[in-house]
């Protein structure tokens, strides 16, 4: 796996990491074949069923900016998909994250806190399911996410960024119906209080002795042999 201390590769000797191994979470562009988010994260559990990692406070990420440096978000919803972008380094700003995955499920779920430790909310970001490489995983943004508050109400977040991206040609009509199709499946989880929702991660905390892992030079780049 890639040693993020010293930029080396080498071949994973398990096939799951260990807990507090940093890997990298990282989505393609869409519409392309690059990079244009990674977080470096601390792996919780990794498991035939699940893979949780920690974002840490302050860790250096990289995100997607427009070309001319404005923020995607302040970028008028009718242009934002169709202006040229570039990525950006900056920091995690806020509390941690707490990321589960379960294998092949088109979704992953973010536990996110209030300064304290006071528990927010879930948030299921609808993706494609991760690949998995040496250092990290892989994946795909679909726009479309849901929220959950801890009294187990639900809404949906970004409908229009999910229609603006279908008229700017980054899904086509095939893979719109999935990603809601998708969505509809994480309600019916939601909706049956199954895992992870059920399974108090709300009040699960990170080991004191994990250091924040650093964003390494080569971030954007997958060595060919290291897919797992």
């Amino acid at each position: 796996m890639t040693d993020h201390r010293d930029g080396s590769t080498a071949r994973a000797s398990t096939r799951h990491w260990a807990p507090g191994t940093p890997i990298l979470w990282r989505y393609r562009a869409n519409g392309g074949d690059g990079i244009h988010i990674c977080r470096p994260v601390t792996v919780v559990e990794d498991s035939e069923d699940l893979l949780a990692v920690w974002l840490a406070p302050g860790t250096e990420c990289v995100r997607p900016v427009l070309a001319d440096g404005t923020a995607v978000h302040e970028e008028p919803l009718a242009t934002r998909y169709t202006k040229p972008r570039t990525t950006r380094r900056g920091h995690w700003f806020g509390t941690g994250v707490l990321k589960l995955a379960r294998p092949d499920e088109p979704w992953s779920v973010w536990l996110f806190w209030e300064p304290g430790w006071r528990f927010k909310n879930w948030y299921v970001n609808l993706e494609e399911p991760r690949t998995r490489w040496s250092g990290g995983v892989d994946s795909e943004d679909h726009f479309l996410d849901l929220s959950v508050l801890p009294d187990r109400t639900w809404r949906w977040h970004d409908e229009d960024e999910f229609e603006q991206a279908r008229r700017a040609g980054l899904m086509d009509d095939g893979r719109a119906a999935a990603v809601r199709r998708a969505g509809r499946e994480a309600v019916a989880a939601i909706e049956a209080w199954g895992p992870p929702f059920a399974d108090g991660w709300e009040r699960w905390r990170p080991d004191a002795a994990w250091r924040v892992p650093a964003l390494p030079g080569d971030w954007d780049r997958t060595p060919a042999h290291a897919s797992s």
